[in-house]
């Protein structure tokens, strides 16, 4: 990888990888029931699914599903490993920085290369957004010259100096809305919208 290469970090869950299938799939190796789609513009997947709220033993044994082999199977957004291949020919260098835990970094990483993805490195952050972003740390020591997220506060305390991108994507419950919305300096439908955009500017 040159060392000359502009760097612009990415997101994975919403912008690179498709959690909203993923959740599916984990909740049917769980419960052998495949989930219908109850609200296909729903941000999250509770909602976005006809599935129940759990709690107790139900809830343990699902989260149980979000092992080694989740994260290394989340599947692509449609169009996204296409959209990271014109930023790559485009001399960039793709670093994911995502809020998984550290134990499951290397699994992200091989998801992202199986699919295709022009990504040999990912940083694992924490997913706790209060006043400042987890990922900030991590960009700031990065120093890209973009970053697109999916999740609007995790823009909080990012430096100006780099560009915040926002994908946008399902609005219904999406916490992509409001004042804070200032802190992103461009919004995009998707991350193909994006590499169009910024390729164009």
């Amino acid at each position: 990888m040159s060392l000359n290469r502009p760097i612009i970090a990415l997101d994975a869950d919403g912008v690179l990888l498709d959690y909203h299938l993923a959740y599916c799939d984990a909740w049917q190796k769980t419960f052998g029931v495949l989930p219908n789609i109850k609200d296909p513009l729903a941000y999250w997947p509770i909602d976005r699914w006809e599935v129940q709220r759990l709690t107790g033993s139900d809830l343990e044994n699902f989260r149980k599903s979000f092992d080694h082999q989740f994260w290394s199977t989340v599947p692509a957004v449609t169009g996204a490993v296409e959209a990271c291949l014109t930023l790559h020919h485009g001399g960039y260098e793709l670093v994911c920085v995502s809020a998984v835990e550290k134990q499951f970094q290397a699994a992200r990483l091989h998801n992202l290369q199986t699919l295709g993805f022009p990504v040999h490195r990912v940083i694992a952050t924490t997913n706790s957004a209060d006043k400042i972003s987890p990922k900030a740390e991590a960009l700031h020591a990065l120093k890209p010259v973009a970053f697109v997220d999916d999740y609007l506060p995790y823009l909080r305390g990012v430096s100006s100096n780099i560009h915040s991108a926002l994908v946008l994507r399902e609005p219904n419950g999406s916490p992509n809305v409001g004042p804070e919305l200032n802190n992103a300096q461009s919004q995009h439908n998707d991350l193909a919208d994006f590499v169009d955009w910024w390729l164009n500017k």
